[in-house]
């Protein structure tokens, strides 16, 4: 059975913390006593370490050794316009399970207003949430969650390979994925809102070189065609 694996802030002289609502979790929720040896990522390198200590704000570990841990070669970032928060963060969470290595929030003509300055004060809970699912995932890294942006700089973002999810007659999105493709490649996955695209944004999404793609004939929520996304890339790339 593969060890739980925890993320530290830093790793000084061989030992590592974790405190507050974090340590809170894991002395009483997951009953971590002294003695016990779990995994800990420092968002680098992943070590084999043994619990020192364990109270109720503060739990400290001692490093055992390096543990080797294979890379994740592509690179994927999801740029997600801002929905109901609600449904952003479960994307969000399983974004982070399928490996995402960047989050960028995307302000659209069809978001929620109020939803991009609201998304700023966010942040800090969109990161303990990726977090959370990192830890659950056994991921070696974090996922970087980006400020939120317009979509005519989100879609400057440079990438190997740029999809724009879209139910408007786009071609599968397997017809559009590359015959050659490489292990270090870059891939972006751009999903719109609630409400789908303007035909202002599709014209300035097709100018910007981004593909056009759908999921098939049945129209989606944003979330699930993010995460339905993803998969397909990964399993794609993973051939």
């Amino acid at each position: 059975m593969a060890r739980r694996r925890f993320f530290v802030d830093a790793i000084r002289r061989g030992h590592a913390e974790i405190s507050g609502d974090e340590a809170h979790h894991l002395t009483r929720v997951l009953r971590v006593e002294a003695g016990q040896k779990f995994e800990i990522s420092d968002n680098q390198n992943v070590y084999l370490a043994e619990v020192e200590s364990a109270r109720k704000d503060l739990v400290s570990f001692a490093v055992v050794e390096q543990v080797d841990s294979s890379p994740r070669k592509l690179e994927t970032t999801l740029l997600a316009s801002l929905i109901r928060f609600e449904r952003f963060e479960w994307m969000l969470e399983k974004a982070t399970e399928l490996g995402v290595d960047r989050v960028i929030p995307v302000q659209a003509e069809r978001s929620e207003k109020g939803l991009e300055l609201a998304a700023e004060k966010r942040i800090a809970r969109w990161n303990r949430i990726a977090r959370e699912a990192s830890e659950q995932s056994r991921r070696a890294r974090l996922p970087a969650i980006e400020s939120t942006m317009p979509l005519s700089k989100a879609l400057s973002s440079a990438h190997d390979h740029r999809y724009a999810l879209d139910e408007n007659e786009a071609p599968p999105i397997l017809s559009r994925l590359p015959e050659v493709r490489n292990a270090e490649d870059r891939v972006a996955v751009l999903v719109g809102p609630e409400g789908g695209w303007t035909d202002r944004e599709r014209s300035e999404i097709a100018r910007a070189g981004w593909r056009q793609v759908s999921l098939g004939p049945e129209i989606l929520r944003a979330e699930t065609a993010a995460i339905a996304a993803l998969a397909i890339v990964n399993a794609v790339w993973a051939v």
